[in-house]
């Protein structure tokens, strides 16, 4: 797999996880690794195509190559990373079918979240959390800090359920929806009308108004879906 034109190695973005050592604590562990580079992915820290470098990734997080590479065996399985015979392991670029799968499976567990939500109010600090951040990300022109935002709006909308195992799914889709972002020429002209749509859904579900809500995210991902899948067929064309 070719590296995506402009992305940058591993090596270049290390400095930034050394910060990440923190959160291993004292039980270097495959999952906790795999945790942050997940996390990483999903805020785009890592873009499609970088090679992850088990040098300059393993030296910046402290960890052995043993425990760095079963990490990346994780974040393989999870469709996050993939592996090349003689080349190493760069993050994954996702295809077309990818878009439409994770589309497919945020409706299943999105809109079921609402729909389950039962008699209000709803605890929804979370959901406002990212609300707000993602204004406020607009209003600083950051639009790598908006698009986590919203990526982290939705986790927040399936988090209502309160089931982990809802949540460590989503955690995955969401990461691998971030690589999904890089088609987009310009984050700001497509992010920035979603973040509306985000506040519309938080007021209704304040109101209690749980249908309502439901149907404007059915709405949302629907459009979310088509510009995608549009971006995607103007980049293949262009091929």
């Amino acid at each position: 797999m070719p590296e995506a034109a402009g992305c940058p190695q591993a090596s270049g973005l290390a400095a930034g996880l050394e910060a990440d050592r923190a959160l291993l604590g004292r039980t270097s562990t495959a999952e906790r690794v795999a945790d942050i580079l997940r996390d990483r992915i999903a805020e785009g820290f890592f873009p499609p195509g970088t090679r992850l470098s088990e040098d300059s990734v393993g030296g910046a997080l402290g960890v052995s190559r043993n425990t760095l590479r079963e990490a990346f065996r994780l974040l393989t399985h999870e469709r996050l990373l993939v592996h090349e015979l003689n080349r190493g392991v760069f993050v994954r670029v996702v295809t077309v079918d990818d878009l439409n799968d994770i589309y497919r499976v945020r409706r299943l567990v999105e809109c079921a979240t609402v729909r389950g939500l039962g008699e209000p109010p709803y605890a929804v600090q979370a959901v406002e959390a990212a609300v707000l951040a993602g204004e406020r990300a607009a209003r600083d022109r950051a639009w790598q800090d908006l698009s986590t935002a919203n990526i982290r709006f939705h986790q927040a909308i399936v988090s209502l359920a309160g089931s982990p195992r809802a949540d460590e799914l989503m955690r995955g889709v969401l990461a691998e929806l971030r690589l999904v972002f890089h088609v987009m020429a310009d984050p700001r002209r497509f992010h920035a009308p979603y973040l509306v749509r985000n506040r519309q859904i938080l007021e209704v579900l304040q109101s209690g108004d749980a249908v309502e809500a439901e149907r404007l995210l059915a709405s949302y991902l629907d459009d979310s879906q088509g510009q995608l899948a549009d971006a995607y067929g103007r980049k293949m064309s262009r091929r």
